[in-house]
């Protein structure tokens, strides 16, 4: 039995290309836990997700009847698509295990949980979806979140004048 090459993998393993973050998930809940689930794609959204022009800021994971659906996420069409290119908004189902969706139903039925997809990324011509199970932030922790930062960053600006 002949084992596969690994010469055309690159050292490190990690082999991810990002197409788009939601830079706005982490800024407005708490991340609790994450998962990495494939998307059931059509016809030229792979050709469209590899533009980049994705937006998944809106967008949201649903479980129904035991499936998860990934709502709101808009992939705009393909520029040289043709008449069946495909629907920007429409709904599109993950692929996870179903010990996975049954965890993430457990998850999302405590008071105040709800799912964010974090990023899509190409891993190994596939493109995949990070979700994370996320509880909402207050006021308060978004501000104590923004002076963290900001003493991070005046830390940071001392650390390099010392240094001249």
């Amino acid at each position: 039995m002949a084992t596969r090459s690994t010469a055309a993998k690159k050292p490190g393993g990690d082999d991810r290309k990002v197409v788009a973050k939601n830079r706005r998930a982490r800024h407005e809940f708490h991340i609790l836990d994450t998962y990495e689930a494939g998307m059931a794609l059509v016809g030229t959204e792979v050709k469209s997700l590899r533009g980049g022009t994705v937006t998944i800021s809106d967008a949201y994971v649903q479980i129904n009847n035991g499936r998860a659906e990934l709502i709101g996420m808009t992939i705009p069409q393909y520029a040289f698509g043709n008449i069946n290119n495909h629907q920007t908004d429409r709904t599109r189902a993950l692929l996870l295990h179903k010990k996975e969706i049954e965890e993430l139903t457990v998850h999302v039925t405590r008071k105040g949980n709800t799912i964010v997809p974090l990023q899509i990324y190409f891993t190994g011509g596939k493109a995949k979806l990070e979700i994370a199970v996320a509880k909402g932030k207050d006021k308060g922790d978004k501000r104590q979140a923004i002076a963290e930062r900001d003493t991070q960053r005046q830390m940071a600006r001392d650390l390099k004048q010392r240094d001249y």
